[in-house]
């Protein structure tokens, strides 16, 4: 079983043998650093792209709910004000709702 590394760190790719030490090493040490630099960036890059669809996103669910609140708060007064004043299509509801209000209908199948 491998050891867990934490998750925070990038550790640097290790060569099994060492090589001897000479200018051609040297270049090859650069050439490695260089595409692992291009990697991270190019990574970086995606994460802040995502980041930034992420952000935008929180706000458009921020407005949203912003609007269905006002909505709510709109539909709450409007039905408030319909129940202090009931018109005459309304049913009260003060009038008990018995079986002989309605009209029993059967059908076959």
């Amino acid at each position: 079983m491998r050891p867990r590394h934490r998750q925070g760190m990038i550790r640097p790719k290790i060569s099994t043998m060492p090589r001897p030490q000479t200018e051609a090493a040297t270049y090859l040490d650069i050439y490695k650093l260089v595409n692992e630099k291009k990697r991270l960036q190019q990574e970086l890059g995606i994460l802040e792209e995502r980041r930034g669809r992420i952000h935008d996103r929180i706000e458009e669910i921020t407005a949203e709910i912003a609007n269905l609140e006002v909505t709510a708060h709109q539909l709450r007064d409007r039905d408030d004000a319909q129940a202090s004043n009931p018109t005459p299509d309304t049913p009260r509801p003060s009038t008990p709702v018995t079986s002989d209000n309605f009209n029993t209908l059967y059908l076959e199948y």
